[in-house]
């Protein structure tokens, strides 16, 4: 257990790292473009990072936090290490502080603590991460349909929002990807083991594990742009098991929990994350890192809000 709780704490930090190293490279593009910090500047977001050597140390710190939660997990079970991962909200506040060159609240902290314990409880009720069990294929599909058009609907509306919104947005979306990842990832393991690799090379769930990986990857990369470390971390490591939940009920036959301990354990995690992540929001660390923003905003030419937006990169003539 000593080891176990060892490596999903490292694993934690080194994601935390990661996306440290990958924010400062986005916010470095964001500030010679500020509309590569929306979904629409995508691309000229990435085009900048790939060339960015702190991204890519980054990418590689990332790498390595994936390669030490798989020692977790060969070392542990899912249920022990899949509540150490939320630690890494814990090391997002601190890096982010520094990174502004200030230093962590105590308060900051105790909400990022609030968070973590409610991910923990969430995760200590059985069935909380349901991707156990035979699914359904046909329900997958109907699944990924499902995610695939949320996903869209927060992409879109991202673009009609204010920045410190569309980022939260965002980051919500690329949380349902990484969870459609992890049920591709299991179809995928399931073809590989039970029917081959031929089998799974003709198979759909490994590309649309490809496309679902990919996509998260690229919206985390605008979560990082357009908000604060802690706001992207919350938003994606909340909707990671809340999506996965509602997958394992769709698609895998997963009964609801009806049990009065069940319920109270998920109203608990619910109310925690929920008070946690108000916190962060209104935290001074988050007011610091849009007040930049906002000053930069107001005093570019040709720029006005419509509707409680901001510019979306037209002129305003063009936007009416």
């Amino acid at each position: 257990m000593v080891l176990v709780v060892a490596l999903g704490v490292l694993a934690a930090f080194l994601f935390a790292t990661a996306g440290f190293l990958q924010q400062r490279a986005a916010r470095a593009v964001v500030a010679e473009d500020p509309h590569a910090a929306r979904v629409p500047g995508l691309s000229t977001l990435m085009r900048r990072l790939v060339r960015s050597r702190t991204w890519l140390r980054g990418w590689l710190t990332n790498l390595a936090g994936f390669l030490t939660q798989a020692a977790a997990l060969q070392v542990g079970s899912v249920a022990s290490v899949q509540p150490l991962m939320s630690t890494q909200l814990l090391f997002a506040v601190p890096l982010e502080a520094a990174g502004r060159q200030r230093r962590p609240h105590a308060r900051d902290l105790g909400y990022a603590m609030l968070v973590c314990a409610g991910l923990a409880v969430l995760f200590s009720v059985e069935g909380a991460a349901p991707l156990s069990g035979d699914p359904e294929r046909s329900r997958v599909l109907l699944a990924t349909a499902s995610a695939a058009a949320l996903v869209a609907l927060l992409a879109v509306a991202s673009t009609r929002c204010s920045i410190r919104v569309a980022a939260t947005l965002v980051a919500v979306a690329a949380g349902i990807c990484f969870a459609m990842s992890a049920v591709f990832m299991k179809l995928t393991t399931d073809d590989l083991l039970h029917r081959g690799v031929p089998a799974t090379a003709v198979d759909w769930p490994g590309y649309l594990l490809a496309l679902s990986t990919l996509t998260g990857l690229l919206l985390e990369q605008a979560a990082f742009a357009g908000g604060p470390l802690p706001w992207a971390i919350a938003a994606m490591s909340v909707t990671n098991p809340v999506a996965s939940y509602a997958v394992g009920i769709l698609a895998f036959r997963v009964a609801v929990p009806s049990d009065p301990g069940s319920l109270a354990g998920i109203a608990i995690a619910g109310a925690l994350v929920a008070w946690g992540v108000s916190g962060l929001a209104h935290s001074p660390l988050a007011q610091a890192f849009y007040a930049a923003d906002d000053a930069a905003e107001q005093d570019a030419p040709g720029t006005e809000t419509v509707s409680g937006c901001p510019d979306t990169g037209r002129p305003a003539d063009d936007r009416r």
